[in-house]
């Protein structure tokens, strides 16, 4: 098996990095590639079973566009492929359709989905952030996690949304849903340990990739505090500010 994270020393924010530390230790025979910034990318020549990629600050969106365009018919051959994408915090905005900024402008995205990730400004004139916690579900899976970013997605179909919302803030206000997906292409707007956060998607993650009875690192304590998250989620608390 191998897995490639995209781009670690920009795409490191909100302890992102956090989800591909805890995926190592569950696919220890895993052959794991982490690729800056100022490399070219191992997909590009061979392939790969897992692809990941994770939050970073709104001017490495540019520059990570800027590198990406050139190969995004390689990137919809491993999408249509199966290869699976994990894509955390805003770093899925890059697979959209654009990312419109509070001028006007927009950067033209990768295009594999038809959103537009739009940025919003507060009354002094600066990027206004969106805090929430986050209580949904992916099939009878119970997810839970936090967002915290300066856009929506605005556009997404439920066709093509991962998780519905039961509680928080979805890809946008008032949608019903939270984040993509595209054949094993998964974008989230969920932050930091993710997956240490969701012990049953990592297995399901895990399933896609041919682990036959995945085991988890550190399971018994992983489900028990994933339990003890999700019945403070349920509890009437505020989710969003």
């Amino acid at each position: 098996m191998k897995i490639e994270v995209l781009y670690p020393d920009v795409c490191c924010l909100y302890g992102d990095k956090a989800n591909m530390r805890y995926f190592r230790l569950c696919v220890p025979q895993a052959e794991v590639f982490d690729t800056p910034l100022s490399e070219t990318p191992r997909f590009l020549t061979e392939d790969v079973d897992m692809i990941t990629l994770g939050s970073c600050t709104e001017s490495n969106q540019e520059r990570i566009l800027a590198r990406l365009r050139p190969h995004m018919e390689r990137i919809r051959e491993l999408a249509d492929r199966g290869t699976v994408f994990l894509l955390t915090g805003n770093s899925f905005e890059i697979f959209g359709r654009a990312i419109r900024h509070p001028d006007g402008s927009e950067s033209e995205g990768l295009g594999l989905f038809d959103f537009t990730a739009e940025q919003e400004l507060t009354d002094d004139g600066l990027l206004k952030r969106f805090n929430s916690l986050f209580l949904g579900t992916f099939g009878e899976m119970e997810i839970v996690g936090y967002t915290s970013r300066f856009s929506h997605a605005v556009g997404i179909s439920e066709g093509e949304a991962l998780f519905k919302v039961v509680k928080g803030l979805g890809s946008a206000p008032g949608a019903g849903f939270e984040g993509v997906r595209k054949n094993n292409v998964f974008g989230t707007y969920l932050l930091g340990p993710f997956l240490v956060q969701n012990p049953a998607f990592v297995k399901y993650l895990l399933g896609l990739l041919g682990v036959d009875e995945p085991k988890l690192a550190f399971e018994d304590a992983i489900q028990k505090a994933y339990e003890v998250r999700l019945a403070e989620l349920k509890k009437d608390i505020v989710f969003d500010d």
